[in-house]
């Protein structure tokens, strides 16, 4: 079965940065998207970074162009979200997310497209 294991949280200050990763296994096939989501409390969970199977193609919220960046080692099969100049509107529980696709260059942005998911991870930026 498909298992998704994120690491990479923590608890830091406002303009720290943090590297997040997430493992897969179990994937039956290398044409496959994977995705970053966060879930702050009380608010649905958002989407954050995509990247396509070939990583040739990468997609982020507004709120974190130009500070996060999604990339992925296919070899290791592990995605990573590198985030920079955190804010404290970053705190939330960062989930990565994958599924299959027909093309190797498709992005999967829209949180139900998704089929396998993470455990999650917890990212506090403290002000």
């Amino acid at each position: 079965q498909v298992q998704l294991v994120e690491s990479g949280g923590g608890l830091v200050q406002a303009g720290a940065s943090l590297r997040l990763s997430c493992a897969a296994s179990g994937l039956t096939s290398n044409s496959y998207a994977m995705g970053w989501f966060r879930q702050a409390p009380g608010k649905e969970r958002e989407f954050v970074a995509a990247i396509s199977a070939s990583g040739s193609r990468t997609s982020y919220a507004d709120s974190v162009k130009g500070r996060f960046t999604i990339s992925r080692d296919n070899a290791k099969r592990t995605v990573y979200l590198q985030m920079n100049s955190l804010k404290p509107e970053d705190t939330a529980v960062y989930y990565c997310a994958a599924d299959y696709t027909n093309w190797r260059d498709t992005l999967v942005a829209r949180r139900d497209d998704y089929h396998y998911w993470g455990q999650g991870t917890q990212v506090t930026v403290s002000s």
